[in-house]
């Protein structure tokens, strides 16, 4: 198959307290067997949770500002502005007025938490 239509309504809605993410195209989805590619939505004064990813993925601001803390230095984003961001490093994204991405990164992306709990895959990636 030399192309796969995802549709509209075949997107997958994941929410956390931390935004509302996306799925665009993923294994799953029939899109891909490598990448994944979705839209992250988080309302003013969301913060995600520090953590890393043991793959690289790259964000694209499409609407509002954020901050990403990547191993504790702040990153200042605004419209149009995108960041890579390297596999293994602790990060944390924050907006105090609202902030749209859309993300890509390798669908075998696993994500932890500095307390050293279980890496999971999360299921807007896979």
């Amino acid at each position: 198959m030399l192309a796969t239509k995802i549709a509209q309504s075949d997107t997958r809605r994941t929410e956390t307290p931390n935004a509302l993410m996306t799925t665009l195209a993923s294994p799953t989805q029939g899109g891909t067997e490598a990448l994944s590619l979705w839209r992250v939505r988080m309302h003013p004064g969301q913060s995600g949770p520090v953590h890393t990813f043991d793959v690289e993925q790259v964000w694209h601001v499409l609407e509002g500002e954020a901050t990403v803390v990547i191993d504790g230095e702040s990153i200042e984003l605004s419209v149009g502005d995108t960041v890579v961001m390297s596999a293994g490093t602790p990060r944390q994204i924050r907006t105090d007025s609202g902030a749209d991405f859309v993300v890509v990164g390798l669908a075998s992306g696993q994500a932890s938490t500095p307390d050293g709990g279980q890496a999971v895959s999360p299921p807007w990636i896979v």
